[in-house]
């Protein structure tokens, strides 16, 4: 086989198989091959092996009685472990799940293989979400596929790492306060949080409900729109969906650019960037500029509350979700427990890493009585201020353009010990997780050999506005196909 499958997209491996050039088998053995070169990486918790194979056989039977077919029709993916997928093993990265195999899939993942897409394995990620590094993972930290020394990001660490690194075509992963851009800045790949409600949760081991978004992670925004075209939409399982059409991404994107107008909010150019980002950031931004897209620079003095809330309302979320995570109705259960109070402290007490635990300590706090008030229903209080604050800013422009981290992907294990240092690597992230609109990464450049990420935010429903600009920046510059 002379095709290098990994630095192929989604439409250039369909055009393959349309073609007959290749077949799922190829392809699916391709990406099986990587994953297994690369198991350093620690991008994968469960690879499936002979299964995937038989999967493939099948889609090859099935592609040539076919004129046309989906675009996703045999094409491998990768899924972030804290997302049910129906058979397949889904840990959360947590101990305490460490032998569930659900019994049904999540809707967004349904419907991916009812386009005829391959689940390849589950990938690694900060236990039930929780991190910015991917570093609290009961199966070990994911490496950096530019860096190994350095972390991937979190919580879909895994995802984007497993993307960069060519061992799978385009990975599921979700984000709460930042995990989907955040491993996609740091790998140097696209990653898209979509509009709170604007994919289903429906089958996503959740963390903060309110909050809680799956989307989708490629080399380039073009297969991004792919993908929320079959991800999108109203589903009766899951009732905070939105009632708002899905639009054709992949046609609107390719559309001339309109007369846009980008905010520059300057407190995210604040003190703690790293200038290099900076540098890297401002360079893209003269990119759009020279694409028509007009600049202006703004205030979000709300911006500087967003870790604040976040780390309010989501432990205390996070206290009331991870009660069922009990050793008693599903997972890992202590064998050596004397009594039912010894099977919930010691299943728990092995089953959880740290920051859960610290994050669940948090929560309940926060939500005990004589505390509520205080914390829990003063941060939801300055979260309606900053959804305020960003339906206000919309009526000056379409978009903002911000850094993605005020650093670079830091050596593992740096910060392990200074979690007040972590919850700052989402500092850019969390505002728009609190106000639930969307946000795209997208790569424009490097410093000192590793990725550099831009975010691009809109307004909610609206993601078809930040993945049209970014697709047209993505056709004037290269950085989204650059590899590790």
């Amino acid at each position: 086989m002379s095709y290098q499958l990994e630095n192929f997209n989604i439409f250039e491996l369909h055009q393959l198989l349309k073609t007959k050039q290749i077949s799922v088998f190829e392809i699916v053995e391709n990406y099986l091959s990587r994953a297994k070169k690369y198991v350093d990486l620690n991008a994968y918790i469960t690879l499936r092996q002979e299964d995937v194979l038989a999967e493939a056989r099948l889609k090859d039977k099935e592609i040539s009685s076919l004129k046309n077919f989906h675009p996703l029709m045999g094409i491998p993916f990768g899924v972030k472990d804290a997302i049910c997928t129906q058979g397949i093993r889904s840990s959360a990265s947590a101990k305490i799940l460490d032998n569930y195999i659900p019994p049904f899939s999540a809707t967004v993942i349904k419907r991916l293989q009812e386009k005829g897409g391959i689940i390849l394995g589950k990938h690694n990620c900060d236990a039930f979400g929780h991190g910015a590094s991917n570093e609290n993972s009961q199966y070990g930290p994911v490496k950096n596929p530019w860096n190994q020394k350095c972390v991937a990001g979190g919580s879909s660490g895994g995802s984007a790492a497993a993307v960069s690194a060519g061992t799978c075509s385009y990975a599921i992963g979700e984000d709460t306060g930042g995990s989907i851009r955040i491993p996609a800045a740091f790998c140097g790949v696209s990653g898209l949080r979509p509009s709170y409600g604007r994919n289903s949760r429906y089958g996503i081991m959740p963390m903060a409900s309110s909050m809680d978004t799956v989307g989708p992670i490629a080399h380039s925004v073009e297969e991004i729109a792919l993908l929320m075209e079959v991800m999108a939409g109203r589903d009766p399982s899951d009732a905070t969906t939105l009632h708002i059409p899905v639009p054709k991404y992949t046609e609107y994107i390719r559309e001339p650019l309109s007369s846009y107008t980008a905010g520059i909010p300057k407190e995210y150019f604040a003190d703690g960037l790293d200038p290099e980002i900076q540098k890297r950031v401002e360079e893209a931004i003269k990119v759009y500029e020279a694409l028509g897209i007009k600049i202006k620079e703004v205030s979000l003095p709300f911006t500087k509350y967003g870790i604040a809330i976040y780390y309010v309302i989501v432990p205390s979320e996070d206290s009331a979700n991870l009660a069922r995570f009990d050793g008693i109705r599903y997972g890992v259960q202590s064998k050596d427990a004397a009594n039912l109070f010894g099977v919930y402290a010691e299943s728990r007490a092995a089953g959880l890493p740290p920051e859960v635990k610290r994050r669940i300590m948090i929560g309940t706090y926060a939500l005990s009585a004589g505390y509520y008030d205080a914390y829990y229903k003063k941060a939801q209080q300055v979260r309606t201020l900053v959804v305020e604050e960003f339906k206000k800013i919309w009526q000056e422009v379409d978009m903002l353009f911000t850094p993605v981290s005020p650093m670079l992907p830091f050596p593992i294990g740096q910060k392990a010990n200074d979690p007040l240092s972590m919850y700052l690597v989402d500092v850019y992230m969390t505002p728009a997780s609190v106000a639930g609109v969307p946000a795209l990464s997208v790569p424009v450049g490097f410093s000192n050999g590793l990725p550099v990420g831009m975010q691009l935010i809109g307004q909610q429903g609206k993601e078809e506005k930040i993945l049209h600009a970014a697709y047209w920046f993505q056709k004037e510059t290269d950085w989204h196909t650059k590899r590790p």
